[in-house]
């Protein structure tokens, strides 16, 4: 099989060392936003997928071109920067019959798995309450800059496009319910930014000297928060953050059942909390021989051999790319419409915060 990925940051250079991992797919090549090479790319008939890791605003064109050239595609999230885009995308790729996935990898981290197949057997109950937090501190001061501040690049929001909808999605995956309806409250704290003169990679903005930027109003956010309904009795909270102080990469989350809870935090991502209200808590480390056996797929190493976030992409791509060479298989992993699905709420979210009130997510 072979991949093609588009995008030579960060995340396609993520991309292609967990698609080297797989063993059975072959990188054929990696380009970024030049659309002659990605046309190029498009037109070699031996690619079969692409993976596109470019900036939010090249998703839907790129992705599109894609599909009209009869590949299935891999896209990194957010799928598009609006509902219609990916509602659009949606649509072709189910026209085109071809394979679709919006990596919203985190689902595939073996704990996260676990708590899903807990929820599923009824060991929760009946879920009462979701709460959590995705916190990260890169962008804390005003010399801190990558290109998801900028929305002609990254769409109309910045924290609760690229972590707060993994914490959405992951929510809705684990608990099995789906939020409602929400109330918002977004905040840019850093009204002004000193912008590089040149482009940096993600993350790396901390490395550069004062001298070297020029001020930039800021119109995305740096922090939400969201109190939120999951049907007619659930409810939840949750915050996303790009200026928490020591918080690199922190996705949290609590899950609380009429039966029992769990609570994950993804800088510790081998260690389940469970709670209970009769008995002792437990804190259980991953170990696929003690796992639900649904859940053991998603752990490829045996106890005390911990997996992490570059594992969570080798996860999802093993099973796009057995749907593709099995046209009877049915998908384990998002896929477009899942990609819409985020988008439904994240444009439910900025429509709360400007009205100051609550807002129903579309079904």
């Amino acid at each position: 099989m072979r991949a093609a990925v588009a995008g030579s940051g960060f995340m396609g250079r993520v991309h292609t060392e967990a698609l080297r991992r797989l063993g059975a797919v072959d990188v054929m090549s990696v380009g970024g936003r030049d659309e002659a090479a990605f046309r190029k790319m498009l037109a070699d008939p031996s690619v079969k997928a692409v993976h596109i890791c470019t900036p939010n605003a090249a998703h839907f064109p790129m992705a599109k071109a894609a599909l009209e050239a009869g590949k299935h595609v891999l896209c990194e999230k957010p799928l598009a920067v609006s509902s219609v885009e990916a509602a659009a995308l949606v649509e072709l790729a189910r026209a085109k019959n071809l394979r679709n996935c919006t990596c919203h990898n985190l689902r595939y981290y073996p704990m996260v798995q676990q708590m899903r197949r807990m929820r599923e057997a009824g060991d929760l109950g009946e879920i009462l309450v979701a709460q959590g937090t995705y916190s990260q501190d890169w962008l804390l001061y005003d010399t801190d800059w990558n290109w998801r501040i900028d929305p002609r690049e990254s769409g109309p929001s910045r924290a609760m496009a690229d972590i707060g909808s993994h914490w959405c999605d992951m929510v809705e995956h684990v608990a099995g319910l789906r939020i409602t309806s929400l109330c918002a409250d977004l905040q840019t704290f850093h009204k002004t930014r000193k912008r590089p003169r040149w482009d940096i990679e993600t993350f790396a903005g901390k490395t550069l000297t004062p001298e070297e930027y020029e001020l930039t109003a800021i119109e995305t956010e740096d922090f939400g928060a969201v109190v939120f309904r999951m049907g007619d009795r659930a409810r939840g909270a949750f915050t996303a953050s790009q200026v928490s102080a020591g918080r690199k990469n922190r996705l949290s989350i609590e899950v609380f059942g009429s039966k029992s809870s769990v609570a994950w935090d993804q800088e510790r991502p081998d260690e389940l909390w469970i709670g209970n209200r009769n008995a002792n808590n437990q804190v259980i480390i991953k170990d696929p021989s003690l796992m639900k056996e649904a859940a053991r797929s998603y752990a490829d190493l045996p106890g005390g051999h911990s997996e992490g976030y570059d594992d969570t992409f080798k996860q999802v791509f093993r099973r796009f790319y057995h749907s593709i060479e099995d046209p009877d298989a049915e998908p384990e992993y998002p896929q477009f419409a899942d990609g819409l699905r985020q988008l439904a709420i994240l444009e439910a979210e900025l429509a709360s915060n400007s009205a100051h009130g609550w807002v129903d997510v579309p079904s």
